[in-house]
Order: C-alpha cells, then structure tokens, then sequence
C-alpha cells in the first residue's frame, strides 16, 4: 500500500492539482474505489475516442464517475455522481469490433467541479478530495468488525477465490479496508457511490458494514433454504423407497391390500392430476388423514368424497377454440336467424382472443321475451367456439348454499351449483349457462344474486371460493350466458356485472325462415312423418303465423306447428299414406279452429276518441286502443284500466295541454264546466305504467273533442310535456314489431327516438312509414284524418298568465 500511496502523490503533484483537467470517462451499473484494480468494457463514441487519445495525453490518468441513470447514452455533469476516482489506465485492449477493454486502477477520490468539453469526449475540472486519518481505538474496532464479518461472507461463498480472505487480512488501513470491502459489495449503485462520497472512515466502515451484515443474513437465508430443500427430497425419496420394498413384502406373502390398495390409487390419481400447490396440498392432507382412520367410520366416508370431488373437478383441462371466424358464422347462422348483436358479440369474443390468448371470458346477459331461443343460443355458441356446454337453471332458487355449496360439518354436503357444473363440463372453459336469472328469490337461507356477484364478476372469480371445497377455484376463463325475461328484476350490482344484450323479438319475416327451417323439419322427425309425407306451404305457415299465434318469439308457433302435424299423424296410423298438403286457413281450421288474432284496429278507431298507442312488455311489444269519452258531470278526469301512478300523471299532462290549447283547436274552452272525460285502456286485467302513452292520449282526447277520428292505420309513442313537447321513450324495436304485427302502416315516434330505428330490420322499415315528431301539432296533424287543418303555436302564453308574461319568440 506504501508504494501505490507514493504513485498515487506523484499522479497527484503532478496532474491533480487542484483546477486540473482530466478526461472523463463515464460508467455505468459500476462504482470504481481507490486502490480497486477492475476491468471495463467500452463502447460508446465518446469512450472509445477518450481511449484512442490516451497516447497524446501527459500522464495515463482520467477521471472515472459513476452514471446515475445507465439509460443515458451521451452523459453530461448532472447525469454524473459528484464523487469519483483518478485512475490509472494499465491496459486496453481493442476488439475486432472497434470496442476496447479496459483495466484501470483506483487512485485517489476526486470532485467533479464543471465540465469544460463535450467533444471529442468528456472533460472535466476536477479537484482531490483528501480523506483525514482516523487511528483511534474506535476506528480499530470497527476494522475489526468489518474484517470479520467480511471473512464470514467470504467463507459462504464458495465462488470467491481463496485469497481473498488474505488479502482482506493483510488490508490494515481501515480507510483502505472499507473501500475494499465496498468495491466488492452486491449493492445497488446510488448506495455505492454514497461510500465513495463519504469521507470520514469511521462513518464509512459503518455504512459498509450495514450493508454488510445484511448480504450476510441473506447469504445465511439462502443457505437455510438450501439444506430445507436437500431435506425435504431425501425425506420424500426415503419415504417412496420404503413403500416400495412394503408393497413388495406384501406381495410376497399374499396379503390383499383392500381398501389400502385403493387408497394407493387415490395416491397415484393425486400424482397425475396436475393439480394447483394449494389444492395438492388439501388432497394430500386428507388422505394421510384417511389412511388412519377406521373404514368403516362415518368421517371416512366424508373425507373419501371430499377427496374424489377434488379429483373430479377440473383444474388445468381445456377445450381449444375454434378460431376459424368464418366457420364459427357459419355454425350460428345455421342454428338461429336473426339475433344479429348475439353473434356480433361472439365473433368479437372470438377475435380478441385470436389476438390475446389470455383473454377472460365475457360475461353476457340476454334478456328477452320468452321463446326468442335465448337457451338454444347457449348451445349454438358452445358448438361453434368448440367448447362444453353446462346450463344452470336459477328459476326458484332461493338458498345461497346452492350458488356456493353447504359447509362439510353438515350431513350430506356437497358443492353449489357452479363446481357440479365446472364437474359436468369437465373442462375449465365451458359455456356456462345461468339461466332465468331474473327469477332468483332470497329468503332467510341468504340471497343466491350476492354469491353470484363474485361468480360473474372477472376481477374476483378466479379466486371462486365453495364453502364445500375450501379451495380457491379459477372461473375466469369460463364464458358465462345469463338469460332473463326482464331486467328490472335483476339486482343493481349484479346487473352491473354483466353485458346486457337485449333480444327484442322476430319479425314475421324471421319467424317464418326459423319455422322452414328449424321448427317444422324438428317437429316431423319428433313425430315420425317423412318429408315427402306432409307438405306445410309458405301461405300457411303465414296464416299460422298471423292469425293463431301473436308473440314475439317462436314457442307457441312451434306448439300450433306440432298441433297441425299431430293431426295429420293420426290419418297416417289410419293407414292413409298420404301425401298431405296444407295450403291456406281452410286446410287449417280442422286442426287450430278458427283464427285466434285478427286485427281490429280500423274497426276500433272507425269512431271519435280512440287512438292505438304502443307499448313495451316483457313479452315483447304490443299495441294499446285508449279510449276516450265524455258524459254530463262536473268537469272531473276519470282514468280506469289498472293504470300505475306515472300513466295517470300522462293522462293528466295531455288534459293539461288540451285545455290550454282549446282556442287554437276550435274546441270550446269551457268544455269541462259540466262534462267529465272518462279515459279507458281495455285488458284492465293487465298491469299498465309508463310515460310512453302520452302522445296517445293526448290524440285520443283532441279526437274525442273535434269530432276528427285517429287515421286506422296509425299507431303512436311518446311522452308529452305541458307545452307540447314529444320526449324520447325506449322499446323502439318492440314496439315497431308490434306495430308490424298489427298490420300498422304508419308509425309515429319521437324525433330523438328516429335513431333507434338502426335496429329494426330492413324489411319492416320498408314496409312501414315512420314519422319522427318533437312537437304535438306534428302529432296531430299525422293522426287525424282531417289533421292537416290543425295548426298549434306552441310558443303561445298560458292563458292564465297576463299579457306581460309574453316570451319573446
């Protein structure tokens, strides 16, 4: 060390005086101390033209700083730790590849003071940092300390030479002492560099030994973990040889292993069942406790079948999606027409999993009426994804343990309705199937929509936990179906955690393709008819359809279906062959009667006060006839037809807004000083409410006044407001395919509802006039025969304001 001191003054007398300039050489994940002999590489422009230079330069001396960030390519002063080393070049060596390899040592601590050149390299203004001595007793302890928790670490790791702890024996300076030990430290750069910086030795060997003494406990936890892992593998290779050389003995002298035997197998399906660390672990813990338990015991039995339900249940087995788009298409149109968003959506699902293999599951949630195929369309999206299918029927369901399974403690437990459906579809991507959702009931037993909360909501169910199982089970990469009739039924929270897609209805042009199709091949090969036996022709599917059934989806088409061929049966078990031929209602009327449905729509507004308005239901849309009348009475309102509160609150509004209107109508303004108006929607043994009436019966009452009858082939929706505005509604769709139904030809809607009409199928807006509105008098003036006379100013005062009220227009 005396003589590398005496280099390291003549360097510093002649070249490090203070103000001098020295070539910098920047470094990066590395912290070079005085005294330190290492090897660099260097790549970089700047570093290789520093090197390249070195010739013309006065004495072999640059100045070496750490990078406080690496990701720098072109460092400057702020990009430097403050502190370096003066080093010296011993050797450098080029690569082919116009790279050099650099042995440099350690001089003296340096300051970087301000950078004076950037070009060709680095240069710098340095100034040498004089480290004071420290020879006092404490300094000593702390040397020895550092010395002897040094040569622990050495003595841990193997990989270090042998003469390393020589060296650090024979290292008697502390200073020197530390920035050895430093140098060689696994420790991040910054706290590197903060050694460097600091000066004083005896605050130095103590950071040196904190960081120290925790690569010493870490070097001791490692080797912990190490002997734990040797012990654990001999104990288990022990174990499986002693079994063996068991098994053989038994064997040998003819013992029949009985249940022991089959305990083996238990064992061995464990082994094979690839089964999550923490449910191997639960398996394994119970059949240890099983093989010393008696057999006959009632607690043997609840363990075996705990342990075969957890061999059951699949926990890595999955199907592989059929990522071919176009045949996935394929497969739904060939099991549904129509349903255009359903299939959207999967083909969706579809891509974004062809382009992101980890992709969760969706969670869908179809509501619509029933007989739209919202259950078979599970099966068609199990089929053309290639994947299981499992349905869960809901309907009923009103105890929590049949979501999340009964605890083992009771007789008979077993797990909830979700893992016996993951057991059936034994793969752990099935299409799962909730359906009637929206008919979960709850009682004091707990609520089954709160379990399923954690069961369709993707952050949370690849931890599903059953109070039967205990064990955390992945549905994340299960694709759940919900179905319901309606939604308002189904809990906010649980709603929210589904994609809602509703399924409005068929049109008649649908149920007619899904009845050629589908509907009528199915219900031959049910009955046992041969094609060439019976032929149905279109005209009478159409008189099926219109006339004996009046739905939105297909059920009931497929009941009058299977009726007309029932009969037709019958003639055949009497011998006669056929063929068959129904064309028309009077080849029909011998099976399904006389028509069900005709529409009455020109027969009911043939008189004053009756308009068709349309509504929205669970079932579908359908078509309302408000009626309006009025006898001698004292002015008062009267609103019969089980109407909710929000509908009378229409009714209302609309007599609001014909009385302030009266003038403009030529109605006379003292119209309900001794008449009462009576407002009647018929089917009064049906539920009504909502706002969208309001348009109608503000028609029907204007009818009822002016003596002007409601056009035949109009239907309406809308609310109204008390200055004769028409307010958007929902069910468009509905409603339109209820109009259509009805043989309607001309609808009118709000003008912020024209929009919604995207979702109406092509061929019924051709079929169908729409009218958008915003104001009443439009409404009127396409609802009454002689309405092209009226004419409202809507921005007229309420009469019973004064003059100076007058907005301004």
């Amino acid at each position: 060390m005396a003589d590398e001191d005496d280099k390291t003054h003549e360097v510093t007398d002649q070249d490090l005086s203070f103000g001098d300039e020295l070539p910098v050489l920047p470094i990066r994940n590395a912290v070079l101390f005085p005294g330190a002999v290492a090897p660099f590489d260097v790549g970089r422009e700047k570093s290789v033209a520093l090197v390249e230079d070195l010739d013309n330069l006065g004495s072999p001396v640059i100045a070496i700083f750490a990078q406080r960030d690496p990701n720098v390519d072109d460092p400057g002063g702020p990009d430097l730790f403050p502190v370096g080393v003066a080093a010296r070049v011993l050797k450098a060596l080029k690569h082919s590849s116009g790279n050099y390899s650099l042995i440099l040592q350690g001089l003296v601590r340096v300051r970087l003071e301000g950078v004076t050149g950037n070009d060709p390299y680095l240069k710098a203004r340095t100034s040498r940092l004089d480290v004071p001595k420290a020879e006092d007793v404490e300094t000593e302890a702390l040397a020895m300390s550092l010395r002897d928790i040094a040569k622990q670490v050495i003595q841990m790791m193997p990989e270090l030479p042998r003469e390393a702890g020589s060296l650090v024996d024979s290292m008697q300076e502390p200073g020197a002492l530390a920035d050895l030990v430093a140098g060689n430290l696994d420790a991040p750069v910054d706290e590197k560099a903060q050694l460097l910086e600091t000066l004083d030795v005896k605050e130095r060997i103590r950071k040196v030994l904190r960081l120290l003494t925790r690569q010493l406990e870490i070097l001791k936890m490692r080797e912990r973990i190490n002997s734990q892992i040797k012990e654990e593998m001999g104990k288990n290779q022990r174990e499986y040889v002693l079994r063996q050389q068991l098994k053989a003995i038994k064997e040998e002298l003819g013992e029949e292993e009985g249940d022991q035997g089959d305990l083996d197998v238990l064992d061995e399906r464990i082994a094979k069942a690839n089964l999550p660390n923490e449910a191997e672990q639960v398996a394994r813990k119970q059949l240890k406790r099983l093989r010393s338990m008696q057999v006959g015991s009632a607690e043997y039995t609840v363990v075996r079948t705990y342990i075969d339900w957890i061999l059951d249940i699949p926990w890595s087995k999955e199907t592989t999606d059929n990522m071919d788009i176009a045949e996935v298409r394929k497969v739904l149109e060939e099991d549904h027409s129509g349903l255009d968003k359903v299939k959207k959506r999967i083909v969706e699902f579809l891509a974004v999993r062809k382009l992101k293999r980890d992709k969760k599951g969706p969670i869908l949630c179809l509501i619509g009426p029933p007989g739209v195929g919202k259950t078979s369309l599970g099966r068609s999206i199990a089929r053309s994804l290639g994947r299981k299918f499992v349905r869960v029927s809901l309907g009923g369901v009103h105890d929590e343990a049949a979501i999340r399974g009964h605890r083992r403690t009771y007789v008979g437990a077993l797990p909830g309705q979700v893992i016996q459906g993951m057991k059936k579809g034994a793969t752990i991507n099935p299409v799962f199937m909730l359906d009637e959702i929206d008919k979960i009931g709850h009682d004091f037993r707990g609520d089954p929509a709160a379990a399923l909360l954690e069961v369709l909501d993707p952050e949370q169910n690849d931890t599903f936990a059953d109070h039967y199982l205990e064990i955390p089970y992945d549905l994340s990469k299960v694709m759940f179906v919900a179905t319901a009739n309606v939604g308002d039924t189904i809990p906010a929270p649980l709603r929210d955690r589904m994609e809602i897609i509703e399924i409005p209805g068929y049109t008649r042009k649908e149920k007619l393709d899904i009845a050629k199709s589908h509907l009528l091949p199915k219900q031959l090969e049910e009955h046992g008819i041969k094609k060439d036996q019976i032929e149905i022709t279109t005209k009478a599917l159409e008189d099926v359809i219109d006339h004996h059934t009046r739905e939105a989806g297909v059920r009931n088409l497929e009941r009058q279906i299977a009726t007309v061929i029932r009969g037709l049966a019958v003639k055949v078990a009497e011998g006669n062959p056929g063929p068959f031929k129904v064309d028309g209602e009077d080849d029909l009327r011998p099976f399904l009667g006389p028509p069900r449905f005709i529409s009455d729509v020109a027969e009911r507004t043939a008189e004053t006060g009756v308009a068709t308005g349309l509504a929205w239901t669970s079932v579908g849309g359908e078509i309302l006839f408000i009626e309006a009348t009025r006898m001698h009475g004292s002015g008062k309102l009267q609103l019969t037809g089980q109407l909710g509160d929000v509908m009378k609150e229409s009714a209302q509004a609309a007599m609001s807004f014909v009385r302030t209107r009266a003038k403009q109508l030529d109605i006379p303004e003292d119209f309900l000083d001794k008449h009462d108006i009576h407002i009647h929607i018929p089917a009064g043994a049906m539920p009504k409410d909502g706002p969208s009436a309001g348009v109608t019966m503000m028609t029907a009452l204007v009818s009822l006044l002016t003596g002007m009858r409601v056009r035949a082939d109009v239907a309406m929706t809308g609310e109204i407001t008390l200055r004769g505005r028409v307010l958007p509604v929902g069910g468009i769709k509905e409603k339109v395919l209820a109009a259509h139904r009805a043989g309607v030809k001309r609808v009118i809607l709000p003008e912020r509802n024209v929009a919604d009409l995207e979702e109406v199928p092509a061929e019924i807006q051709q079929e169908l006039e729409f009218i958008g509105v915003s104001r009443m008098d439009e409404v009127l003036r396409a609802a009454l025969v002689e309405g092209s006379q009226i004419k409202l100013d809507l921005s007229q005062p309420d009469p019973a304001k004064p003059a100076e009220a007058t907005p301004v227009s």
